[in-house]
Order: C-alpha cells, then structure tokens, then sequence
C-alpha cells in the first residue's frame, strides 16, 4: 500500500518495484485526473487525423484533386495531437526514460534526480517556451493571421494557442509529479482511498 509507505518516515525506498509508485496527493491526484481527461478526449483526434489523411489521399489519387486546406489540417491534427500527449505521458509516467544507469541507483537517488530535474531543467523550460510563445500567439490574433498558402486555413493564431496549452498542461503534469516526489520523499501527507493507478 503505497500510501501507508508514505506516511512511515522509515520506509525502504529501494522496496519500491518501479517509478510509478509515487504516493498521490490531493492536489496531485486532482492535477492527473484533469490531465488523464483532456488526454482521454484529445485521443479522439488521431481518427479524425485518419479521417482527413484518407479523404486527402482519395481526393488526390482518385480525383487528381489534392487541397491544401487539408494538408495543413493534417498538421494541426497532429500538432494538437502530439502536445496533448507529452503531458498525458507525462503524468501517467509512460515517457522514455535512460534506464540504462537509472536502474542502478537506489530509489531515493532516482527521487532526488527526479526532483531536481523537474525543478532545474524541466519547469524552466516550460516557463521560457510559454514566455516566448505568448507573444507569438498575441500577435497572429492581433493581425488576424491566416495561412500563407492558397486555400490555406484561417485562424493560423488557433493553432498557436495550441502551443501555449499543450505546454500549460505539461506544466501541470509537472507539478503534480513534483508534489508526487516530494510526498515520497519528504513524507507529506497522500492522498487516501483511491487505490494508485499505474
């Protein structure tokens, strides 16, 4: 039990069978639920994606008649797509770790790696995209920016904004795995009955 471990300041770290059994918090449990829904929905875009890649493939073969609007469609589909799930891996703990010197350190040094990763190089990163990317967002909707192509899409500030949110969630994904490091590390109260999802 996860959460008994956690609240033991004796606990054996290197019991630990794997880099998901961080113990929850409230406020980490509410952070990945939001994230696991907008994960969940967003997943919905990849047949849409489908959808537009058949439709763009028959029109040009069959018909001889490609459109650009849907090309880049299939761009901001998988634009929308990829950033909706770098934080949804992130929160479930699914992303590629190195694991060939990761696993063969203790459990309370890979927290501590953990830890000050997220701390000096991750959230930095977030904040200096999300810094840039404002801007870059504020002037396509400013000056109603449109696709530069012939027949291309409207609205080219939607899919920048695209940006900002995607990394907005990762921002929240690591603060919740940030709260998740601490509670095991520093024994901070979990959260409690809802069994850990892996």
């Amino acid at each position: 039990m996860p959460e008994a471990r956690a609240r033991d300041p004796s606990v054996d770290l290197d019991r630990l069978t794997h880099h998901t059994e961080l113990p929850h918090t409230l406020v980490s449990r509410a952070i990945d639920g939001l994230i696991r829904g907008v994960g969940e929905a967003m997943s919905w875009i990849w047949i849409a994606l489908l959808g537009v890649i058949a439709l763009n493939v028959t029109l040009r073969y069959a018909f001889g008649s490609g459109r650009i609007e849907l090309e880049e469609l299939q761009w901001h589909l998988y634009s929308v797509g990829f950033l909706a799930g770098i934080p949804y891996a992130f929160a479930a703990d699914a992303h590629i770790r190195v694991d060939v010197l990761r696993d063969r350190m203790s459990r309370r040094t890979q927290a501590w790696i953990e830890l000050y990763g997220i701390l000096l190089l991750l959230l930095p990163f977030i904040a200096l995209v999300i810094r840039f990317a404002a801007p870059f967002v504020g002037a396509s909707w400013s000056s109603g920016e449109i696709s530069a192509s012939p027949g291309g899409l409207p609205l080219r500030w939607l899919i920048k904004a695209a940006l900002l949110a995607g990394f907005a969630l990762l921002g929240l994904a690591c603060v919740s795995r940030l709260l998740r490091v601490c509670s095991l590390l520093f024994g901070a109260p979990p959260a409690v009955d809802e069994p850990e999802r892996s």
